[in-house]
């Protein structure tokens, strides 16, 4: 049996969400050994996790007016629905849905005003602690986030159950600093190291998802922590050549911090090349400020969201799957150590892959370095390597070839699991990890 794990995390844990990263980890874990604390308003779907406990903005908020509100819903696995749908569970009034969209403009105003909403008297309930109790857990799994009350809620749990914290790092919010006018970001910047400083202190370790991120945060904090790579479901086709004629292009994913320019850039070099080239985009992204970029682009399409099942056929089916990032400072600095699903994704698929962004991003660097894609990372150069990757199948072949080992090396789910396993163990049993 696996040890008794408690995911803490924004999203709750689900394949078909953004939380379906977590299946690189516990897809082998018995589903009564996990539970999740996660504060997103949506609810879960059936998963891996037995019970959830759900704490939102809105009922802490409520809460204030009205003491005998629960602030925490709980959930479990057997009563809840088999698909995942992009339903809100609570934010059902005008006001709240003016205050989420403020909240996600993530200013250090509102990760401060959020921090007084968190507040441990509000959250920290005898409810919450007779299920922790129930539960018993014996590790915390931290999802990273750029919040207060995420790493705290952790913390707690960790201190009340001696427990040690394996914290999962995929951005860069420790080290993200930079020049600002405003006091207010100075100040949560501080008190957000200082909650980060206290979690590394600690009994405990750390993933991540590429080794550029890990020698940063273990040369500095002294860690241990090891990379696992993200994995995907997707079942790999067999090698076909380009359909020089009409060649089905596909991208599937978040379209802003600069990818909308950057797919952009991709429809007009695919004009110049044909006009009959079409790149199809696949999105949730409903603000249209992020995509009315397209709509003077002969050579684009925007068909908004489709389902996660839906996705995966699109990337198996497509002549050419898409990856991109954007070129800016602002953009790369968020960016900078990015390598999510999506590049598992695209290298287990066996579709040919066109990726173009700034080097320095992290997705980028890593797919130049595994050679199984045409990158390109300047502007000039998008139809030569356009080109270049449809009219020569020698190149797709090798390319095919090349992902099969990466996918093979790294991306693999069994050996990403067990190296997880293998270091939660480690840390419940206050052995070396490098022993």
């Amino acid at each position: 049996m696996k040890p008794r794990v408690l995911i803490v995390g924004t999203v709750p844990y689900n394949k078909r969400s953004t939380s379906r990263a977590f299946e690189s980890y516990f897809c082998n874990w018995e589903k009564e050994n996990l539970a999740q604390i996660f504060s997103n308003t949506k609810k879960p779907a059936k998963g891996h996790c037995e019970t959830l406990y759900q704490i939102t903005d809105q009922r802490l908020i409520k809460n204030r007016f009205n003491h005998s509100l629960d602030t925490g819903i709980i959930f479990y696995d057997k009563d809840l629905p088999d698909e995942w749908t992009d339903n809100s569970l609570e934010v059902n009034s005008k006001l709240f849905d003016i205050l989420y969209k403020i909240g996600s403009k993530k200013t250090p105003l509102i990760y401060l005003c959020r921090k007084l909403i968190w507040k441990k008297k509000y959250w920290c309930t005898d409810k919450l602690n007779k299920w922790l109790d129930e539960f018993k857990p014996q590790c915390v799994f931290l999802s990273f986030s750029d919040d207060f009350f995420i790493q705290e809620i952790a913390l707690y749990v960790a201190e009340r159950y001696n427990i040690p914290i394996v914290s999962s790092i995929g951005d860069d919010y420790y080290f993200d600093f930079r020049f600002s006018l405003s006091p207010l970001y100075y100040l949560y910047k501080y008190q957000y190291r200082k909650l980060i400083q206290k979690i590394f202190h600690l009994k405990g370790s750390a993933i991540y998802i590429g080794d550029k991120i890990r020698n940063k945060y273990n040369s500095y904090f002294g860690l241990k922590g090891k990379t696992v790579y993200l994995t995907s479901s997707i079942k790999r086709r067999e090698f076909k050549a380009i359909n020089k004629e009409c060649p089905k292009i596909t991208y599937c994913g978040n379209i802003r911090l600069g990818r909308n320019t950057s797919l952009n850039d991709i429809g007009y070099a695919l004009g110049k090349i044909n006009p009959n080239y079409i790149l199809d985009i696949y999105s949730n992204e409903t603000d249209s400020k992020y995509f009315k970029i397209f709509k003077k682009n002969k050579n684009i399409r925007f068909h908004g969201s489709i389902p996660y099942s839906e996705v995966q056929k699109e990337i198996v089916t497509s002549d050419i799957v898409v990856l991109v990032e954007g070129f800016k400072k602002s953009e790369v600095r968020i960016t900078r150590y990015s390598l999510s699903t999506k590049a598992a994704d695209l290298l287990a698929s066996g579709s040919n892959i066109l990726v173009y962004g700034s080097s320095e991003c992290g997705v980028i660097e890593y797919m130049q370095s595994t050679n199984s894609a045409a990158v390109c990372v300047k502007k000039e150069d998008l139809v030569r390597c356009i080109t270049d990757l449809i009219e020569n199948v020698d190149t797709q072949r090798k390319y095919y070839n090349n992902a099969i080992h990466i996918t093979q090396q790294h991306h693999n789910m069994d050996k990403s699991s067990m190296i997880f396993e293998s270091i939660v163990n480690t840390v419940i049993h206050g052995c070396d990890l490098n022993a």
